[in-house]
């Protein structure tokens, strides 16, 4: 948050610099969006979002932002989780579910695309189809890792 926070402030000086020769009123009026952005992440996260890990934050911006009855398409959103943070994710996703929500995700995750009642889709040489989650090769080559490591890490 703090980097996104940055951003917006770089934007904003960037903006008095552009509008330099311009009156105040058309200065404020570009900054606008900007500070509105600003304020809304304040109100909505406070200063503590910051002091969260990467991935709680992330967790905390995902309850923030699903809304009941919503259609979200999310890429990847493990990518800043851990495997109990994305066990979290998986309790807001049926949480969310009940309420009305419907989610297309593009994962490469096993946690998350082992949600109960999925319907997992996969893209290949014949086009997307769908697969039964243990016929995933995310699957099948995690369970295999986890539970023979040493099968793999003696080729290193």
């Amino acid at each position: 948050m703090a980097q996104i926070k940055a951003e917006m402030q770089r934007d904003m000086a960037a903006v008095d610099e552009e509008y330099g020769g311009r009156s105040a009123l058309a200065r404020d009026l570009a900054k606008m969006p900007y500070a509105r952005e600003l304020g809304d992440m304040q109100n909505r996260y406070g200063e503590g979002l910051d002091n969260q890990s990467h991935g709680e934050s992330f967790l905390l911006l995902f309850r923030e932002r699903f809304v009941p009855d919503g259609l979200y398409l999310l890429d990847e959103p493990e990518a800043p989780l851990s495997p109990v943070r994305q066990l979290g994710l998986l309790a807001l996703l049926k949480q969310m579910v009940e309420e009305g929500g419907q989610f297309i995700i593009a994962t490469h995750s096993p946690i998350l695309m082992a949600f109960p009642g999925a319907e997992i889709l996969t893209l290949d040489g014949n086009g997307v189809h769908s697969v039964a989650y243990n016929d995933l090769e995310h699957v099948k080559l995690t369970r295999d890792f986890l539970n023979h490591p040493e099968a793999f890490l003696r080729h290193l």
